[in-house]
Order: C-alpha cells, then structure tokens, then sequence
C-alpha cells in the first residue's frame, strides 16, 4: 500500500507542477457552462430542466480532454517500464495512476459543478443529489479514460481515438447519472445502478488497461 500511495503523490505532485492536462480540462468545463446560456438564450425553464445533463456532458468531455496524460509521459520517458517490473503489480499502478487523475481532475470539477450550475439556472433543491452522483460518477469516467489511455499509449496524438473508443462506455454512466441527480431522493435507483457501475469498473478496468499496456511493453 505504501507504495501505491506513492505512485499516486508522485502523480499529484507532477500534475501540479505541470498543470496542463488538470488546468485545460477545467478551463473547457468553464467555458462550456458560461457559454450555454449565450447559446440557448434567456429562457430560465429550459435552462433549468437541462441544467443537470448540461454538467454532466461537460464533465465527461472536460475528463475526456484529459484522458490521453494519464499515461503518455511515463511511456515516452520510460517510467512505465520500470513501474511494469516492479513489485506493485500493474493492475495496481494502473487504478493508483487513475486514482491521482480522478483526484486531480475529474473530483474538483465534480465538486464544483453544482457552484457553476448557478450559471444555468440550477435548482437548488437538486445540488445534493447531484453533488453525490457526480462525485460518484467521475470516479467511473476517470478509470475509463485510464483504459482508453493505456490502449493508445504507443500513438501520437491518440486523444480522439480515446474519445471515439470509450465515449460508448461513457453513456450508461451519463443516463444513470442524469437520473440520479434529477431525482427528489437523495439515494435512489439510478445512484444505486451508478453505484454498481463504478464498483464493476473498479474490477474490471485495471485488468483490461494492465493487459493492454502489457501489450505494448512487451
């Protein structure tokens, strides 16, 4: 366990210092619920009815455009080698590596997605049932974006192929998740569904992105 937590503050620490995959999606994220309402005009109803999936869809694209750093420096300066032959498995490497971009990334625009619902109308009897799914929620974009990374790692600007291979995983989050924060209930059926999903992933994703980085560093 000491060393996952090390891997994971290695990556929080180069993240900040870096700061361009964290601070682009974030910037996207902004720019997308300021601009909506320019877009769809002044009517307050309509805002208000999709203003849950208007943060939710900028949530996912704002992950989306930073999926492609989870693992692209450690391959092109050979840190991913070394992590791939050392002691910590690397299933784990691969759910530590999601972790600090889940931690860096897709939870503070979680976390801040209900302040900038303020923007789009936002009802304020919805903020707890979105602030849960969506903390919940980004969990599962992040693990995926880790898988779409790992398969693309080896390819140059492989971004939009990360987006065209996990963007299908990416809807039944975004139903369920939608559900959930529209719901009066604080804990409902769709966050329980939500809740298995990352649970699953948790699984399932550093399997098949270890197999897949496996592939390329053989």
């Amino acid at each position: 366990m000491k060393l996952i937590w090390a891997l994971i503050r290695r990556d929080l620490r180069l993240a900040t210092r870096q700061g361009g995959g964290a601070g682009t999606a974030i910037g996207f994220f902004v720019t997308v619920i300021v601009l909506l309402p320019l877009g769809l005009g002044p009517d307050q109803a309509l805002l208000q009815r999709i203003a849950p999936g208007a943060l939710w869809i900028a949530l996912l694209l704002s992950v989306l455009l930073s999926a492609e750093r989870i693992f692209q420096s450690d391959y092109e300066d050979g840190s991913l080698d070394a992590m791939a032959l050392g002691v910590v498995p690397l299933e784990l490497v691969v759910l530590a590596k999601a972790s600090a971009h889940w931690l860096t990334t897709a939870l503070p625009l979680a976390i801040a997605a209900p302040l900038f619902g303020f923007l789009i109308n936002l009802d304020p009897e919805a903020i707890p049932p979105l602030s849960l799914a969506m903390i919940l929620g980004s969990l599962f974009l992040s693990l995926l974006a880790a898988l779409g990374a790992a398969i693309t790692v080896a390819l140059r600007r492989g971004g939009l192929l990360v987006s065209l291979l996990i963007l299908p995983f990416y809807v039944p989050c975004l139903i369920f998740g939608v559900a959930a924060s529209s719901n009066s209930e604080l804990i409902g059926p769709s966050l329980l569904i939500l809740t298995a999903l990352v649970l699953a992933s948790l699984v399932l994703v550093p399997v098949a992105a270890a197999a897949a980085l496996r592939a390329y560093l053989k």
